[in-house]
């Protein structure tokens, strides 16, 4: 494995980029700043590599970053309504980052931490984070890992660990956003993607909270059971979607998480590359970057909205305050664990 210098963060502390490399020569490249995933290089139908994840060249970028890019969200990713849920009788407040409500656990979430390498091989990588006693407001004292793992099968493995001495959320997710044409190949809209799921968490309005229905896909815009083109019924006439200006949604994959299993797959006629992602989440937040803006990433490629999407496997939103939706709670006693793999191959 080689490691470079990634810079120094706001902290003064020097920051690091890890590669790994797989016997097929896929590449990918991560940062201990936010246990981020910066680069996935494979090769295209012609032999060309492309950097199928949209990033930055540094962690200063990152540091001024809206969009998460690649980072390790946490402790609980999406959304919490009110920005307040109760935990073993006590009401526990977090910040209003998003308008009235909590969005990928507010501003100092792990995507800002500078995490520990806790151990690594020349295709796997696992960071480690304590995340002290009322850290962004939640209760507990948190051990998380997140271990990056480059198989022979050019699938990318992201797993999660958890311990705590108080119940707390865990609801980590990885937030990249992949492009298949590569990062800098502009829109993804007319990139296909198959999203196995017969249903999804219908939302109140623009705030994207869930109501607590579970909506059938079948017959509408949100339906992508076969695989289609991204773009065809992003602008549809749908309540739904007009609430997120496009998708933004979670499907639901099951009603528990541990069973692991295929959620979607992705594909680029252009380039010929394809992906398969599975997880053992009960759910998984399909966006469709409408809100990326204008921005500047690796090797100054101009990024802007809907350049990449998000696969992001996780709890439903607003899980902690919802009874009948999985519980993302963790308590003490207990090791919490989670995989998700995005498997990449050219056809």
């Amino acid at each position: 494995m080689d490691r470079l210098s990634f810079g120094k963060n706001r902290q003064g502390k020097e920051t690091f980029l890890y590669i790994l490399k797989n016997h097929n020569d896929i590449v990918i490249k991560v940062s201990d700043h936010g246990a981020t995933l910066v680069s996935v290089l494979v090769p295209d139908k012609n032999g060309n590599i492309q950097d199928v994840v949209l990033g930055f060249d540094s962690t200063a970028e990152y540091e001024n970053h809206t969009c998460y890019f690649g980072a390790t969200v946490g402790r609980n990713g999406n959304r919490i309504d009110k920005a307040q849920m109760v935990i073993d009788g006590n009401l526990c407040q977090l910040t209003a980052n998003q308008g009235c409500f909590n969005l990928h656990s507010g501003p100092n979430g792990f995507d800002r931490v500078l995490w520990e390498v806790k151990e690594y091989t020349e295709n796997s990588i696992t960071f480690f984070h304590l995340s002290r006693e009322e850290d962004q407001g939640f209760p507990g004292n948190l051990e998380v890992e997140v271990t990056y793992t480059l198989t022979d099968e050019n699938a990318v493995e992201i797993s999660y660990k958890g311990k705590t001495d108080k119940t707390t959320v865990m609801n980590c997710t990885n937030h990249s956003y992949f492009n298949l044409g590569g990062h800098n190949s502009g829109s993804m809209e007319q990139q296909y993607l198959q999203i196995l799921a017969e249903g999804y968490t219908t939302v109140w309005d623009e705030n994207s909270i869930p109501t607590g229905e579970i909506a059938p896909v079948e017959g509408t815009p949100m339906d992508f059971r076969k695989m289609k083109p991204i773009g065809q019924d992003i602008q549809a006439d749908f309540e739904q979607l007009k609430f997120a200006g496009g998708y933004d949604h979670n499907y639901v994959l099951d009603d528990k998480p541990g069973n692991m299993k295929v959620m979607a797959n992705a594909y680029c006629e252009e380039t010929g590359i394809a992906m398969e992602a599975s997880t053992d989440c009960c759910g998984v937040q399909f966006y469709a970057g409408n809100f990326i803006g204008d921005q500047v990433g690796k090797g100054g490629a101009a990024y802007s909205n809907r350049c990449g999407f998000c696969l992001e496997s996780q709890f439903y939103p607003n899980s902690v305050n919802q009874k009948n939706f999985p519980s993302p709670l963790i308590h003490p006693g207990e090791e919490f664990t989670t995989k998700t793999i995005y498997r990449f191959y050219t056809k």
